[in-house]
């Protein structure tokens, strides 16, 4: 008679807290604070906000452009580095307390900013450094556009973990690259405190629909603005109420049910143990990327090549000879072929 195998049960965390509008330290130090005490309670993975270092631009979606500049260029100053010293921190945090850390930074690379999503494992290492595809609306007077280069599923101690950040979930083929890593644990963060109230109704939505759709669970992090940051950021109440609402931190099984009650309100850390056995159970009735999958009708092309203002031929030269269009295109893609035999 055959034994069952054993039990394999992660303890996840959606962490939402607030961060320091006035400085990335004062934000570090307020994670550092979250991850101690998750530790406490047994948590072996962490999700935080949406560039919840030094802070999520709050600022960009209540000022015009022409009046934005100051604040645009002190997240400049606050913004993280990588690597540097905010991610040696959490590493060694990481390491300590032998836990996944999934965590959202404006990346400053130079002269631009990212809305960048990192994934430490236990070890402390960075497995995924991945930069959002597409800022949303206000968002693009911040952040450039990413790649995907970094749209990756993190094998992890807890298992495969894979981010995406707010609106990406609106992007079918960006969370259809995720589930076919077979994606277990997928981690995804909002910004909070903004839009209002329709705001968490459309998270709930989302993160239910992916849970179910992926069979993987889905534990989200939404960031919270107190009264007096808000009215820090406008003192105008019409565009307050466009900073309050939007808050929904949650964790959602396989199965599309919440593992424990969302925080829609105020600071808190969402925490429940997650059966990895539910994932099979999902995926036994609908794998979207296995027998439910069509992949002879229709199946999704990356182009994993990081987006840098330089590319390299290296000994190949541009005025090579192909055999065909079609070979010149996988081998540089976007390059059309200077003589064709």
């Amino acid at each position: 008679m055959s034994t069952p195998s054993t039990k394999r049960i992660v303890r996840a965390a959606a962490v939402q807290i607030a961060p320091d509008l006035e400085s990335c330290t004062g934000t570090l130090a307020r994670v550092c604070d979250a991850i101690v005490s998750a530790a406490r309670e047994g948590v072996q993975l962490a999700v935080f906000p949406e560039t919840f270092l030094p802070y999520y631009p709050y600022f960009s979606f209540v000022l015009p452009p022409v009046q934005s500049g100051t604040e645009h260029l002190r997240l400049y100053e606050q913004a993280v580095t990588i690597p540097g010293p905010v991610t040696e921190t959490i590493g060694a945090l990481a390491r300590e307390h032998g836990m996944v850390i999934v965590l959202g930074v404006n990346e400053r690379d130079h002269g631009s900013l990212y809305n960048t999503q990192l994934i430490f494992d236990t070890d402390g290492q960075i497995k995924v450094k991945r930069r959002k595809l597409t800022p949303t609306f206000h968002e693009r007077m911040i952040w450039g556009q990413g790649d995907a280069a970094g749209l990756k599923v993190a094998h992890t101690a807890v298992g495969r973990v894979g981010a995406l950040a707010c609106w990406e979930h609106y992007n079918p083929l960006a969370r259809y690259a995720l589930m076919t890593q077979h994606e277990e644990i997928h981690c995804s963060q909002f910004p909070g405190s903004l839009v209002g109230p329709i705001f968490a109704e459309q998270i709930e939505v989302t993160i239910r629909h992916h849970a179910l759709e992926s069979g993987c669970f889905v534990v989200n992090a939404t960031g919270w603005l107190t009264d007096a940051q808000i009215a820090s950021v406008t003192g105008d109440p019409k565009l307050q109420k466009a900073l309050r609402g939007g808050c929904n931190a949650a964790i959602v099984s396989p199965e599309g049910q919440h593992l424990a009650a969302p925080l829609r309100e105020g600071e808190g850390m969402v925490i429940a143990d997650l059966d990895m056995a539910l994932i099979t159970k999902r995926k036994r009735m609908m794998d979207s990327v296995g027998h439910y999958a069509r992949p002879e009708l229709l199946s999704l092309a990356i182009n994993e090549r990081p987006a840098t203002p330089v590319f390299s031929f290296d000994d190949t030269p541009v005025t090579a000879s192909w055999s065909s269009h079609d070979e010149c295109q996988r081998q540089f893609p976007g390059i059309e072929p200077a003589t064709l035999d």
